[in-house]
């Protein structure tokens, strides 16, 4: 009898982290404690045991289904309190498992969930510093393009079939799927002791990015996100040069983007009425995942899908991860005490057309409060959102970049990886001398991501934009697409992850998924 624990359940702040441990009779078991699934009142957790063949999510074997060990449900009218659930847990014994220690030169077995797009480029590296052996895509045109520079990876449609049947085979997972799917299959990847590097957005919901920094922790599994200017030494130098104060305490930060550039409001305002038969080498309900049901149609894929709620995270989320990292890391921001949006008219399906996002962050230590503001989008006169003319000091706004606005001077990054930057007014740092490095220096762009990250599974330290990073950076960047679907400023309770002035905005922390996709 073997018994391993999959996931170490870190919860909300009312419950303490735990592992579970069960035993059974003969063979080998797996225990998969669900993390909280977060509602409006109350939280679910469900416990399973899964031999570790079966599978969940093809009616074409006979292996056995998973059985469910306990389970306490939320309904309608009962709420389980933090007794009812210290009491569940208090049944199993508490254990963690140590990670495995990999020798210098061994090679990891990698697979790969998404493979075309960025996700081509994610895949490729992965397999230059490991050994490809699995590789997973709901579009069998992409897959098999892709498969060609892999000849010896099995081909999957479904990831979740995937990480059941090789297991035992994979130790790393990439993620580049669209984003409604990223957190279905790191949470899977994950409980089952693989190392993820997932693509930015980290995930499609608040709720989500913090689980997710929460479930890295407590599988002790190596991690970081796909914002790949995190690599790049300039990136890395401006981080020092704040944190230095050269520009003296940082009080406003504002952060625009040239997105977005695909489809969506005001062009797109509803659902293609259209229904045109699914294209034979797309899996449609496999693309669908965890989002709703709706018909195939080419306006959502390939590529089209950032700009649905359904399925991305708009101008927001697709590039706050990279244009808002700098700031966000040199000044250790954290979690925001408030948010507010001014943007263009909603609708049910599609991100508005422009956005102004404001956050306001609480003072940390000796670091003081700052205004953050985010910019998307164009006016209906074609205006481009953009900071105050005033602050770029006579320099020609970027079509994407950053300015942090310190006491004593501000620093311009005229791109979207901060890895760019002129301290202004340029006359009065004639002859600045740069701080001497404190943070490791990387410089080999996307791949260097995939290096960092390969290295922290072998034991070194953790890559950069690890979830722990990561997923907080994400979770504050989806605040502001809740706080476009606001008519007022929220007011944020990081900790407890709910607002304390809307229950109509807490409704957009977390989601609904389709049977079988769960978290």
């Amino acid at each position: 009898m073997r018994c391993i624990v999959i996931s170490t359940i870190r919860s909300i702040p009312q419950f303490r982290p735990f592992a579970t441990k069960l035993c059974v009779p003969s063979g080998e078991c797996v225990v998969y404690p669900s993390v909280f699934v977060w509602e409006s009142r109350g939280y679910k957790p469900t416990f399973y045991l899964q031999a570790p063949k079966a599978s969940r999510y093809s009616n074409q074997t006979t292996e056995t289904k998973p059985k469910m060990l306990h389970t306490m449900r939320r309904t309608s009218r009962t709420y389980y309190s933090r007794r009812d659930f210290i009491g569940t847990a208090s049944a199993f014994a508490f254990t963690f498992l140590p990670s495995r220690v990999w020798g210098a030169n061994e090679r990891l077995n990698m697979a790969s969930i998404g493979v075309g797009g960025k996700g081509g480029s994610d895949s490729r590296q992965a397999g230059e510093l490991g050994d490809m052996v699995a590789l997973c895509d709901a579009d069998d045109k992409t897959l098999r393009q892709r498969a060609e520079s892999s000849p010896r990876a099995a081909l999957y449609n479904d990831f979740r079939i995937m990480l059941e049947k090789m297991d035992k085979s994979i130790d790393a997972v990439t993620i580049s799927t669209p984003d409604h799917t990223h957190a279905p299959a790191a949470m899977m990847a994950m409980r089952l002791g693989k190392h993820v590097y997932c693509q930015k957005p980290l995930t499609h919901t608040v709720y989500e990015a913090r689980l997710m920094r929460e479930t890295a922790q407590g599988c002790k599994v190596a991690t970081q996100m796909g914002n790949q200017g995190t690599a790049d030494n300039g990136f890395r130098e401006a981080v020092e040069v704040i944190r230095s104060g050269a520009i003296g305490p940082v009080r406003q930060v504002h952060v625009w983007t040239n997105r977005p550039v695909w489809p969506q409001a005001p062009g797109i305002i509803a659902r293609p009425t259209e229904t045109p038969p699914v294209p034979a080498h797309v899996h449609w309900d496999l693309f669908l995942g965890p989002a709703p049901k709706r018909p195939y149609h080419n306006a959502y894929h390939p590529f089209k899908w950032r700009g649905w709620w359904d399925f991305g995270t708009g101008a927001l989320g697709d590039m706050a991860c990279h244009t808002a990292n700098m700031a966000f890391m040199a000044l250790k921001l954290g979690y925001p005490s408030s948010v507010y949006a001014e943007n263009g008219p909603l609708n049910p399906e599609t991100y508005p057309a422009w956005a102004t996002v404001k956050f306001q962050f609480p003072a940390r230590g000796y670091l003081p409060p700052v205004n953050f503001c985010w910019y998307e989008g164009k006016l209906p006169n074609g205006k481009k959102r953009l900071p105050p003319k005033d602050l770029f000091h006579g320099h020609t706004p970027s079509g994407s970049g950053s300015l942090l606005v310190g006491d004593k001077g501000i620093l311009y990054s005229p791109n979207d990886y901060g890895s760019k930057y002129i301290l202004l007014p340029e006359d009065s740092f004639k002859g600045y001398e740069k701080p001497e490095p404190s943070l490791l220096r990387n410089g080999r762009g996307d791949k260097g991501m995939k290096e960092e990250w390969v290295e922290a599974i072998k034991g070194g330290r953790p890559a950069m934009s690890n979830f722990n990073y990561a997923g907080l950076l994400t979770e504050t960047i989806l605040l502001g697409n809740i706080a476009m679907r606001s008519d007022k400023k929220l007011l944020w309770d990081g900790p407890n992850l709910r607002f304390t002035n809307s229950d109509a905005a807490n409704q957009y922390i977390h989601k609904t998924y389709r049977d079988g996709w769960e978290l």
